[in-house]
């Protein structure tokens, strides 16, 4: 495996990120046009979201053909070109396989549908009857896992959405399909691939009825999980690449697997556990305050373990399928550059790879929208009518969609003050954010040295600087305090510790004697200098402070 420690991904989606041609739909060659701003940022790697050609029924995730690129965004000329200037701007591509299904308009599936058996057997078909699935496990967009074909009186296994039939990872011909997939992106000189839902292709051999769950159970970590991906690996000759998965419901003991370097399957992993702190019961759907303490102890958890197993996390907030983190355990107010920065150097100073969302460097906000008309994201869509179902209000379903939905991480990008923040000179595909405003823009921020923005391209200058922060240790330090989350970094000599006041009230952390000597090196709140001689430090709101032991050379 190569070296990457030191490495940040930046995540561009690209439907939302520049529109080029006046179509109100972002494209591969905005991309291209907003290259020296991310190498300016100082990204390694641009991980894009699906941009294949699709039904867009789930927005690039229902892939109809993976060599091809949708019209929508470009052409293969435009994708190769990417390829190219991206190298010259330093910066690698990581392109987004969805293999654990694909459209039900890929050719694969058109022609099981036929009765060719060959491409039956490329999926999970089951016989039965119309009114009996042949197991009662949950879609987790909402409804049955299974869809009835009637004139081949045949289920289908959909974990997603009816038009995303899972593939069988089972059948060594479906194997090398998607092998040859990458081969062919590896001759493109794509050289990180991230891998959805990678964890939930090995499905069990029998299925039956799960009576205490969804069935995720049965199939999350399946049985041949591991095998399968050693097996991808080594075949397309991708064990030095930079590689994630996307992990659903997983394990710590599963992803120390998935990511040591022994193993030879991936780089790293991607969990969510950190991000249900704030699920009622688990429910997505069922809104409660963030539990902070469970939150630092997941952080724990997680980061302890992964170092003890030698495996690798790769760390983030936001995504194009979570809530805008400023909006969801921030401040969108008084305290948005503080709490933005906080959140931002609480993960990037942690042991693993760090990840930005696009925007997320400007602290941009959820959606915030009115109605429901504005809406476009189909598991949003689904619930908002599985809730009204439930005895909700059309109010009450709005104000779960305006925490939960997967459109609050997927309005256009807020480059400048103008009426469509510079994504688009036309009205984009998806309303901008009822929450825009002139500050929350990249033409702002650049301007302002104590911006979100420069911030975020300070702490990815520390982690190039500074050692003991892509390779050190990490330990935990208690201080009785469900708002204090506080660690350690060490390499040989080299410390950081870092301080973070999670919620907006004062809180007071007390200063160890071996600290004292220890210098700010990084603080969101300007005019802190020093600690020396106190005994005890009163954290200002989302206060993060970070001090070293000494000066890097």
């Amino acid at each position: 495996m190569s070296d990457f420690s030191d490495k940040v991904v930046y995540q561009v989606y690209p439907k939302s990120f520049q529109d080029t041609n006046g179509d109100g739909f972002g494209d591969i060659p905005g991309v291209i046009e907003r290259l020296d701003y991310l190498q300016d940022l100082g990204v390694d790697y641009l991980w894009l979201t699906p941009f294949f050609i699709s039904p867009q029924r789930d927005n690039g995730y229902d892939v109809a053909d993976y060599r091809n690129i949708d019209p929508k965004f470009g052409t293969m000329e435009d994708l190769e070109r990417l390829v190219e200037q991206s190298a010259k701007h330093g910066i690698g591509l990581m392109l987004d396989m969805v293999f654990n299904h694909t459209s039900t308009q890929h050719e694969w599936f058109k022609r099981a549908l036929e009765g060719e058996q060959k491409y039956q057997n490329y999926y999970i078909f089951k016989e039965g009857t119309p009114d009996q699935p042949p197991t009662n496990w949950q879609s987790k967009f909402g409804g049955p896992a299974w869809e009835y074909v009637p004139h081949l009186k045949k289920w289908y296994l959909r974990l997603y959405d009816v038009t995303q039939a899972d593939l069988n990872w089972d059948n060594p011909q479906v194997r090398e399909e998607l092998k040859e997939i990458l081969r062919f992106w590896k001759e493109k000189g794509i050289r990180a691939f991230r891998f959805d839902v990678i964890n939930l292709v090995s499905k069990p051999e029998e299925m039956i009825d799960d009576c205490e769950g969804d069935g995720r159970r049965f199939y999350t970590d399946g049985p041949h999980i591991h095998e399968y991906l050693k097996e991808m690996v080594h075949d397309t000759g991708i064990e030095n690449f930079v590689t994630v998965g996307e992990m659903s419901s997983t394990t710590l003991e599963n992803c120390i697997k998935y990511s040591a370097p022994e193993e030879k399957e991936l780089s790293m992993c991607f969990n969510f556990h950190h991000l249900k702190v704030d699920y009622k019961n688990g429910d997505k759907w069922a809104l409660m305050p963030t539990d902070y303490k469970a939150l630092k102890a997941l952080f724990e958890k997680w980061q302890m373990g992964m170092q003890t197993g030698g495996g690798w996390n790769a760390l983030f907030w936001c995504n194009h399928d979570q809530p805008r983190i400023v909006s969801r355990m921030g401040d969108e107010d008084t305290y948005w550059k503080e709490s933005a920065k906080m959140l931002a150097g609480m993960i990037h100073l942690m042991r693993g790879t760090p990840y930005i969302y696009q925007g997320e460097e400007i602290g941009m906000l959820n959606a915030h929208y009115p109605s429901i008309d504005l809406y476009k994201d189909v598991e949003s869509l689904n619930y908002y009518q599985i809730l009204l179902k439930k005895g909700k209000t059309k109010q009450e379903a709005l104000e779960i969609l305006a925490a939960r939905s997967r459109d609050n991480s997927r309005t256009p990008m807020q480059w400048d003050a103008e009426q469509y923040g510079g994504f688009s000179e036309v009205e984009p595909w998806l309303a901008m954010s009822a929450a825009f405003r002139p500050e929350i823009t990249v033409a702002q921020q650049r301007e302002d040295e104590d911006s979100i923005l420069n911030f975020y391209k300070q702490l990815i200058s520390v982690r190039k600087t500074y050692p003991v922060i892509a390779k050190g240790e990490i330990s935990f330090i208690e201080t009785g305090n469900n708002m204090i989350l506080a660690y350690e970094r060490k390499l040989g000599e080299q410390k950081i510790i870092v301080f973070c006041n999670l919620g907006k009230e004062k809180q007071e952390v007390a200063i160890s004697d071996a600290w004292c000597d220890f210098k700010i090196l990084l603080n969101n709140y300007a005019g802190r200098e020093k600690i020396s001689g106190e005994k005890s430090y009163i954290m200002k709101p989302y206060e993060l402070l970070v001090l070293e032991n000494e000066i890097q050379e």
